[in-house]
């Protein structure tokens, strides 16, 4: 009499639990738990951390670097037709 009521609740919570676990959530979650085991290692976590640190002073350098080469070509211009400003000169027609 007692045991009805658990083992209605534990047939019904079998297929549920199936189709949560076969969701894109239940994909989700599991994926997470892998990576969580595969990245629980520091040494790996420091080494990743110190790549992109690297990374973005590399990326911030060569920003500084394009920026400065604007500048430079628009000074350039600005030199080349003081005139007109910084406008080019017009292109050939062809027709």
């Amino acid at each position: 009499m007692f045991l009805l009521p658990y083992i209605l609740v534990l047939v019904l919570l079998i297929p549920i639990l199936a189709i949560v676990l076969d969701s894109q959530l239940g994909r989700a979650l599991a994926s997470r738990l892998e990576r969580r085991t595969l990245d629980s290692s520091p040494d790996l976590v420091a080494e990743r951390i110190a790549f992109l640190e690297g990374e973005v002073e590399r990326l911030g350098s060569e920003l500084l670097r394009l920026d400065e080469e604007s500048q430079f070509l628009q000074k350039l211009l600005a030199e080349r037709h003081p005139e007109e400003g910084a406008a080019l000169p017009p292109g050939d027609d062809v027709d």
